[in-house]
């Protein structure tokens, strides 16, 4: 016989079925013993009695988080039991075979809650055991739910899904490079992405024109509250195209995103509101505001847009020029020969557009610098020798002299828009297994050492702050 999930249950009434899954509960009445099922689907009610011998037995031995089989015929409940609040209500099976797969101990915290009162830490410990949690396979399943919506969505507007390499090249792009070292080009080093920023645009020299992929991003910065070392981008980028045209594409896919997915959710205003940085940081003292007119409801969604960044500005520690964004970004069209002069340079405004949701940037893009000149003098300006110029981006201005395209895109904070729509606080509630907020994973206790063999194979030694002294 083959197994079905519980929801399919109700369909079956009078038939034998097989169901497997976890413990959810028993409880004994009499010489009637219940027990609840519990599968990816949900819950089913299940029976056993004395006339079933040896079932009834096993029956009673169960406990929680259990992992069985079930064997038996689906039957109407009694009137007095039904439970229309779930959606095997109607139903029992009454079991004739119980197989069981495992036992359990107990677990080291409840899984019936939400969960939000119990340590987090030991929750991360544990995460498969949190995972069981209806709350957070919700957050997962809709997650799910919302990369093949935009899929679909991507899909049908022309953009083909590619897949970026996760060991490439240390380039300096605003944060630090988690590194790997070579073991077979001894004293050299693979960095993993920041994000797929080179790649998405040689995509579009190579003529692809529009690309999207859910990529994952390594970043090794300080630690924060709410943030990941690791997570997870909607990365995407057109060629041809303008700056309005990359936003309209965006604000069309976040509303109907929300329309088909969070319908209860309301959208505070269409079209999304397009706001000057100089003016947001004057009002709000952020450029990432929240527009809620009613910060209590948790269901409003208030989306605008930033615009018209300053391109650089002065790095506090060297007090030379850096970018506010991106160093790939192309500046307004009415501030290149500035750009292309090295004049005016805290007045050149960029092409960046940022959206942000109830006070949380949720994206950001822009259109790039597609001339190799241009791009060229963004490094000058920031204080880079034509040697390093070379040695860091000569891969992209060597393709960019074979015909670029004109090209912008975007990269939303996947995480921290699923946390939004989710209505969590932290982007941790609606990640599989995160890490803590500052980058341990207490599941696999890592970061850990690594064996002297492979430091060795790697061509690496440690050295402690006592032989680095002497």
């Amino acid at each position: 016989m083959k197994r079905i999930f519980t929801n399919e249950t109700p369909s079956h009434k009078g038939e034998k079925v097989k169901i497997a899954g976890w413990i959810d509960g028993r409880r004994d009445h009499g010489k009637i013993t219940f027990i609840d099922l519990r599968d990816k689907e949900g819950v089913a009610q299940c029976v056993s009695t004395p006339q079933q011998a040896e079932t009834y037995k096993t029956a009673q031995a169960l406990r929680s988080e259990w992992v069985v089989e079930i064997e038996g015929t689906v039957q109407e409940r009694p009137q007095a039991m039904k439970n229309p609040a779930i959606a095997t209500g109607e139903i029992e099976i009454a079991a004739e075979k119980i197989v069981i797969f495992s036992q359990a101990k107990t677990l080291p915290f409840t899984i019936d809650t939400n969960g939000y009162d119990l340590n987090e830490e030991k929750r991360l410990q544990y995460r498969y055991l949190d995972l069981r949690r209806k709350r957070l396979k919700e957050n997962l399943t809709k997650r799910h739910t919302v990369f093949g919506f935009v899929r679909e969505f991507l899909s049908n507007e022309g953009f083909i899904e590619i897949e970026t390499p996760l060991l490439t090249k240390s380039t300096p792009e605003g944060a630090r490079d988690f590194v790997v070292p070579s073991r077979l080009y001894a004293g050299k080093f693979y960095a993993l992405p920041q994000s797929p920023q080179q790649y998405k645009q040689l995509l579009q020299v190579a003529g692809f024109e529009r690309y999207f992929q859910f990529a994952r991003c390594l970043r090794d910065e300080d630690p924060r509250a709410d943030r990941q070392p690791e997570f997870t981008q909607l990365d995407l980028e057109m060629s041809f195209v303008e700056r309005e045209d990359v936003m309209e594409l965006n604000e069309q896919l976040l509303i109907a995103l929300v329309k088909k997915l969070y319908p209860k959710k309301e959208i505070q205003e269409i079209p999304f509101p397009q706001l000057l940085y100089k003016d947001v940081i004057q009002k709000y003292g952020t450029d990432r505001p929240d527009l809620r007119k009613d910060k209590n409801n948790p269901d409003l969604l208030a989306f605008c847009w930033v615009i018209d960044f300053p391109f650089f500005e002065k790095d506090k520690e060297t007090n030379g020029w850096t970018f506010t964004h991106n160093p790939f970004s192309a500046p307004k069209p009415e501030y290149m020969n500035d750009l292309m002069a090295k004049r005016n340079i805290a007045e050149i405004l960029t092409s960046q557009y940022d959206v942000v949701l109830n006070g949380m940037e949720i994206g950001g893009g822009s259109i790039r610098n597609h001339q190799p000149e241009a791009l060229e003098q963004v490094f000058e300006i920031m204080g880079y020798e034509k040697e390093r110029i070379q040695a860091n981006f000569g891969h992209m201005l060597e393709a960019f002299s074979y015909g670029a395209p004109p090209h912008g895109g975007i990269a939303w904070g996947f995480d921290r828009l699923m946390s939004l729509l989710q209505s969590e606080q932290s982007i941790r509630e609606v990640i599989a297994f995160p890490k803590t907020g500052d980058s341990r994973d207490l599941l696999m206790q890592s970061p850990s050492e690594i064996s002297e063999q492979q430091l060795k194979e790697l061509h690496l030694k440690i050295e402690t702050k006592s032989q680095k002294k002497s």
